[in-house]
């Protein structure tokens, strides 16, 4: 499919709390500001975010707030946003491009940062059979940069105490690019 067939749907990530079971609206509010300060500092809203989902290229339109003052002060630690942000760009990400929603977060150990099931599902899921996700956030690295960090990041998912199936997303903010591939 090409990019322009593939890029009608936007990636939403304001809001992702009404979508995902597993967010709070107060979480969901602070990992969108994130996004956005994070996009900000390399684009314009709105811009066409590309996305490699295990070989399967396509880009989709990705907006948000210009963040102010006080938000870009509020994240101003780049680590913590570029986290907080690749969260909420890639749980939206995910959601477009496979339906799959958050239904919580995962625990320590497991590899992962967040379980996911499909959306139609999220009222009986349960966390036995959700598959996992990693996340990743890189704010300046290129695509070479960002492919190395997907293969670590399917690393640590085979490494983790859990042998259920997962996805690997990594997010590049400068890039405008976010990577996904499968652990099974």
């Amino acid at each position: 499919m090409d990019m322009r067939a593939r890029s009608e749907t936007w990636i939403l990530i304001e809001n992702l709390d009404e979508r995902h079971p597993g967010l709070t609206a107060t979480r969901a509010r602070a990992l969108y500001e994130a996004a956005s300060v994070c996009l900000d500092r390399h684009h314009a809203s709105p811009a066409l975010l590309r996305i490699d989902d295990e070989g399967t290229i396509g880009g989709r339109q990705i907006a948000w707030v210009e963040p102010n003052g006080r938000a870009k002060v509020a994240n101003g630690n780049e680590i913590d946003a570029t986290c907080d942000g690749a969260y909420a760009v890639s749980l939206a990400t995910i959601e477009v491009e496979r339906g799959l929603v958050a239904i919580g977060r995962a625990w320590t150990g497991s590899g992962a940062d967040f379980f996911l099931t499909p959306k139609e599902m999220c009222s009986t899921a349960d966390f036995e059979t959700a598959l996992r996700l990693e996340v990743s956030g890189v704010d300046k690295g290129g695509a070479s940069t960002l492919r190395h960090r997907l293969k670590q990041k399917r690393m640590q998912l085979t490494r983790g105490k859990s042998d259920s199936a997962a996805i690997a997303s990594v997010v590049g903010f400068r890039e405008l690019l976010v990577l996904l591939g499968t652990v099974t």
